[in-house]
């Protein structure tokens, strides 16, 4: 769980962040809440990685997490478009996902039964 939590935040960091460079557009104000939203996801996500959590797993699950959840929270906030199609790419997104942290859980069996 320590490698996940600062992962879990770094999503969250950067989703608000993106969701507040579009509130910036109308309100400049938010630009402030943008720096420190990118900036903190990008250092939480040096924590995940320092705590082990590798690298493909961890950029694939925190890009892909970002994506979908802008899209689906600036349909709630912003009235942006969720059309049907985009939630079929959604969906792609977290089927993809899985296959790599799968795939990366499989590796990773593989080495400690070679070690072992």
């Amino acid at each position: 769980m320590k490698k996940w939590m600062p992962l879990f935040a770094a999503i969250l960091l950067e989703v608000t962040a993106t969701l507040s460079l579009r509130a910036a557009v109308d309100h400049p104000a938010w630009y402030t809440l943008v720096t420190v939203g990118y900036l903190g996801a990008f250092a939480a996500l040096s924590v995940a990685l320092r705590n082990g959590l590798g690298v493909g797993v961890a950029y694939g699950i925190w890009a892909a997490s970002g994506v979908v959840l802008t899209a689906v929270l600036a349909a709630v906030i912003f009235n942006d478009a969720l059309t049907a199609t985009m939630g079929v790419g959604i969906a792609l997104v977290i089927a993809g996902v899985l296959c790599v942290e799968l795939g990366s859980q499989h590796a990773q069996r593989r080495e400690e039964e070679g070690a072992a």
